[in-house]
């Protein structure tokens, strides 16, 4: 791994999560990182999806009661925006390169670099899961689980990649238009909660389109047209021997990858999740379906909620704290046959 060029920490306090957040110059410019909990707890990485931040990607996870307290009870958060997602960004000035997939990852590598981090556990969604599953294969050493939110594993389809880059024109040319707003919104969620003319949209999806007027576009742009140019992870996926929990939304327009992604998996460390009548953003839609099957996942770490456990996790995640008898998918509380969180029932 090469060496950073230097890095600068500068701390913001975040009321809403009550976490501090250091620009952090790596190798391949400057991120952000909000960091939340106690910093001797093992770590957990998130990386969001396009446009998003910490904020509107995993707000409704953490603060799902349950959720947060198995989550904030067994882990040090660190919140990864990609480059100039961050609040309060400026634009990335327009003479600096894209970055590549590649370099993303890297950056990555640096943050746990900083902080002086080993081993993490990962929690990244769509584009977010593309980076954070690239970075497991490239430093296999230092992820001990992944738990993927509808995620991309291969290089775009014909229709994905010119449906990112007219996407890409739009914002090149008209920024954060009302029409590129659409279509993120389609993106992360499902028609139940966009509404319709006659069934106005939910509060998450008004609070999405209002944190997005925050973004950027050029910075957007950028982390899009990363996107769109990624490669084809099938080949690398087989070689991952940390253990892998998927969700993803029945509606998601990424089902179908996230599906394919788990035949490519070793199926004695994945599981697969489905959550019904839901979009790409489990996190913010559903959390609460997230809740049992990451519950079981982390017992295989010997991590538990707090009402199960009273002492407080503090040595380093370390794989040989997980049980045998807890490494397959029946003992994740996850069937081979992918479950469903919600059943319609018909009156």
């Amino acid at each position: 791994m090469g060496e950073s060029s230097g890095s600068v920490s500068v701390d913001v306090k975040r009321i809403s999560f009550g976490g501090k957040e250091h620009h952090i110059l790596t190798r391949h410019g400057p991120i952000a990182v909000a960091v939340y909990g106690d910093l001797e707890k093992p770590a957990l990485l998130t990386y969001p999806d396009v446009a998003l931040n910490y904020m509107s990607c995993f707000q409704g996870l953490f603060f799902c009661p349950e959720a947060a307290s198995l989550l904030i009870h067994n882990f040090c958060i660190y919140h990864i925006s990609p480059p100039g997602h961050e609040f309060g960004a400026a634009p990335i000035p327009s003479h600096d390169p894209v970055l590549s997939v590649d370099q993303l990852a890297d950056q990555v590598a640096d943050v746990l670099d900083f902080f002086g981090l080993g081993s993490v556990m990962c929690l990244g969604v769509t584009a977010g899961a593309y980076v954070l599953t690239l970075f497991a294969t490239r430093y296999r050493e230092r992820v001990l689980g992944l738990i993927l939110v509808s995620p991309l594993c291969k290089s775009p389809s014909w229709t994905e990649w010119l449906y990112n880059k007219v996407m890409s024109n739009f914002l090149y040319f008209y920024g954060m238009s009302s029409l590129i707003k659409e279509c993120l919104l389609h993106r992360y969620f499902s028609k139940e909660v966009r509404g319709t003319s006659q069934v106005p949209e939910s509060d998450i999806v008004q609070a999405c389109r209002s944190l997005l007027d925050q973004r950027h576009s050029a910075n957007v742009w950028r982390f899009l047209q990363s996107i769109n140019v990624r490669y084809d992870l099938t080949e690398t996926l087989k070689k991952l021997k940390c253990r892998t929990l998927i969700f993803v939304g029945e509606d998601s327009p990424f089902h179908l990858e996230a599906l394919y992604m788990m035949t490519k998996l070793d199926r004695r460390y994945s599981a697969l999740v489905e959550v019904q009548a839901c979009g790409s953003l489990v996190t913010e839609e559903q959390p609460h379906a997230m809740l049992i099957p990451m519950e079981y996942f982390l017992m295989g770490y010997g991590l538990y909620r707090p009402s199960q456990r009273s002492c407080s996790p503090r040595s380093p995640l370390s794989p040989s704290c997980i049980l045998p008898e807890l490494l397959s998918p029946e003992s994740m509380g996850v069937k081979l046959k992918p479950i469903k969180t919600r059943i319609s029932l018909q009156v």
